[in-house]
């Protein structure tokens, strides 16, 4: 069974940064992707990152690209996104998903299988 656990939320500054941890356990490693999503009250869930394991190949959205990092630890079994020069509209919850696949496009699909509860990111001025 997949289990997907994020950790890392909690409250940032403007202009600095966060740290996301995922891991995803009980993946047919390393044929899955990883993926970052994040969804406020108003607006729609948001894919802003992801990375297909087998290759490590990235993919960022146009709202984070320049500012966020995703990488995958082989040995710890654990995906980290990083984000830097926080801006208020990057408040979220923030959700880690895992994607059983052998296919680097379906990292692009917006319903991963296994998800995460989520970990909620405030950003102050």
């Amino acid at each position: 069974q997949v289990r997907v656990m994020e950790s890392g939320g909690g409250s940032f500054q403007t202009g600095g940064s966060l740290r996301l941890s995922c891991t995803a356990s009980g993946t047919d490693h390393p044929n899955y992707c990883i993926g970052w999503f994040r969804q406020t009250p108003s607006s729609g869930r948001e894919g802003i990152a992801n990375i297909f394991v087998r290759t490590n190949t990235e993919y960022y959205a146009d709202s984070v690209k320049g500012r966020a990092t995703i990488s995958h630890n082989n040995r710890e079994m654990t995906a980290t996104l990083q984000i830097d020069n926080l801006q208020p509209e990057d408040a979220a919850m923030y959700y880690c998903a895992a994607h059983p696949t052998v296919s680097r496009t379906e990292c692009s699909r917006r319903d991963y299988r296994y998800w995460g509860q989520g970990t909620r990111i405030s950003i102050s001025s």
